[in-house]
């Protein structure tokens, strides 16, 4: 056999893993690795861009519309440490993704040699996995193992550390394929009766409510999902991350849950007499006070992590397993239902909702625009097909609150973590993840400067990210909260904004300003017809509060509709 560098069997290791796109940025302690890249740019396009956050965030991007595991690569120290945001932004909302950081060689660890940091005792709380390969012999291995292990059972991200002597190094090259590890079991094995103890519960129920997460996402289970619930009749409310796991406009979806969602489905949860969870985690954003939280329902969890059992919420039944199996099976033994009588309890709260909230917030006659009516016209201006990639804060509850889905793996937010300046570098990787469809961004203006560096990669890629900047000269979010909780006391929340106009000009980017509501349909199809990037400025009301609330530590059914 030929004998080639580490750096080489790292090329062809990633190829034989199936990767096409990496983002990543150059550096000393990587740059062998970079060097072997050079003869592979037919094979594995990499994406440079302006930080090695923006490179981590990309790869969630990818992962998330595509199915696919991202893949990052940065070189050692302030490289790796630049990328734990972004990992850890992954581990909390499940993205499979690997990192390779490069490291010092082998025999300088521990010496504090120059950009040395050492990032598997950093990464191991936030990674499902991480190693350092300090031997071109185990690279082959490494890389089958750490794919394996970032996309089965609850995906999550994987960080090989790269000593520079494993990527000089001469071996001779072996592609090897990883698909079992003694240790680790990523689909836990349905118990027993759990299958017939769901149905009999199901079938008993009276009022029953499921909660949707990104896991029915992740198991690509919308089909299982949709047949259990339109053959039981069971109304069912998403959350954040799981938003287009099934249609906005399906009869059965009751709207978003949680602290921002949507006042039906939150107050139906203390309502219910069997709540059923499917693939999520019961997040404190979701729960709220878990004193008061659905204590009069039974509880059904399908989950395919057993840490997630009972960690929060206690359950009557846990259905562990992969969701697409599990559902389906349950289905095979539910009756046929109606409970029409408790599917039309629903609406009286959503039309609470809609006059008190929704129509004010979609259909305004004066003033300056709303983020709201903003962003449910760019959704219906691209058919609600489009893919929503959200910055963090308002833009965010904005956008989840009033974009419409009817394709699945629709939403890219940063839900756990909640990382400001991940909207434009993730909505860069959702342009490569999913290249034929239309990919929506929105961000306020405080995000928007947070990773404002990788309009270069636009830039240079022509990345046909339409980027919406709602911009209200505020930290909206904080700004929301400190008049609600603190006194309208604005410390250090208003903005003093750049002319963004400009910026756009000088990255290449057109950009328009939109002031006046009458304005906005038309830059709206302007920004949607043009080829390539687009930037839309939305200049929209400096105080405008999301709503409906639940207010932190209150009850889910204690949602206020207006802040006075």
């Amino acid at each position: 056999m030929e004998k080639i560098s580490g750096a080489e069997a790292m090329m062809r290791s990633l190829e034989h893993a199936g990767v096409d796109v990496l983002f990543g940025y150059p550096g000393g302690s990587i740059m062998p690795t970079y060097d072997a890249l050079y003869d592979h740019k037919e094979t594995l396009n990499h994406i440079l861009v302006r930080h090695e956050q923006a490179a981590v965030h990309a790869a969630q991007g990818y992962a998330r519309v595509s199915g696919k595991v991202g893949c990052a690569i940065v070189t050692s120290g302030p490289g790796a440490t630049n990328t734990i945001t972004g990992v850890a932004d992954a581990m909390i909302d499940s993205t499979p993704m690997v990192v390779i950081c490069g490291q010092v060689g082998a025999a300088m660890l521990g010496t504090d040699a120059f950009q040395e940091v050492d990032v598997v005792g950093v990464t191991q709380p936030i990674t499902k996995w991480n190693y350092q390969i300090r031997r071109a012999e185990d690279i082959a291995w490494a890389v089958a193992r750490a794919f394996y292990i970032a996309s089965s059972g609850r995906p999550g991200p994987v960080v090989l550390d790269f000593t520079k002597n494993a990527q000089t190094a001469m071996i001779e090259y072996k592609p090897q394929t990883v698909d079992f590890i003694r240790s680790y079991n990523p689909v836990p094995p349905t118990a027993e009766g759990a299958i017939e103890t769901a149905a009999k519960m199901i079938n008993e129920s009276v009022k029953p409510f499921m909660l949707v997460g990104q896991g029915v996402e992740l198991a690509e289970a919308r089909e299982e999902l949709l047949a259990l619930c339109e053959k039981a009749q069971i109304p069912f409310g998403t959350t954040f991350l799981g938003l287009s796991a099934a249609p906005t406009e399906h009869p059965l979806n009751m709207g978003k849950l949680g602290m921002h969602g949507n006042l039906a489905p939150n107050v139906m949860t203390n309502q219910c007499d069997l709540l059923i969870a499917v693939g999520m985690r019961f997040d404190d954003r979701v729960t709220g006070n878990l004193k008061n939280y659905a204590k009069q329902a039974k509880i059904i969890h399908f989950e395919i992590d057993p840490s997630e059992i009972n960690k929060n919420v206690k359950v009557d039944l846990a259905v562990l397993g992969d969701c697409k199996q599990t559902l389906a099976e349950v289905a095979k033994h539910v009756d046929s239902a109606t409970h029409k009588s408790w599917i039309e309890g629903f609406k009286p709260y959503d039309e609470k909702e809609y006059n008190k909230v929704i129509n004010p917030a979609l259909n305004p006659t004066e003033g300056p625009l709303l983020m709201g009516e903003v962003v449910r016209k760019v959704s219906e201006a691209a058919n609600n097909e489009a893919i929503l990639v959200t910055d963090v804060g308002q833009n965010q509850m904005f956008g989840c609150r009033y974009f419409k889905f009817t394709k699945p793996r629709s939403v890219v937010t940063s839900g756990g973590c909640g990382t400001m300046g991940f909207g434009i570098p993730a909505a860069i990787g959702a342009t490569f993840g999913a290249p034929d469809r239309t990919v929506c961004m929105f961000a306020g203006d405080g995000g928007f400067q947070m990773t404002i560096q990788e309009l270069g990669t636009i830039m240079e890629q022509q990345c046909p990210v339409k980027m919406i900047m709602l911009n209200n000269n505020f930290l909206g979010n904080v700004r929301q909260w400190q008049y609600m909780f603190f006194d309208k006391r604005y410390s250090f929340t208003p903005m003093v904004n750049p002319d963004y106009e400009k910026i756009a000009a000088a990255y290449g980017i057109p950009c328009k300003t939109v002031i006046n509501r009458e304005d906005l349909d038309a830059a709206i199809r302007e920004m949607l017809d043009t080829k390539g990037p687009y930037l839309l400025q939305c200049a929209v009301m400096e105080e405008d509060n999301v709503l409906p609330m639940t207010p932190p530590g209150g009850n889910v059914d204690e949602m206020l509709l207006e802040v006075k």
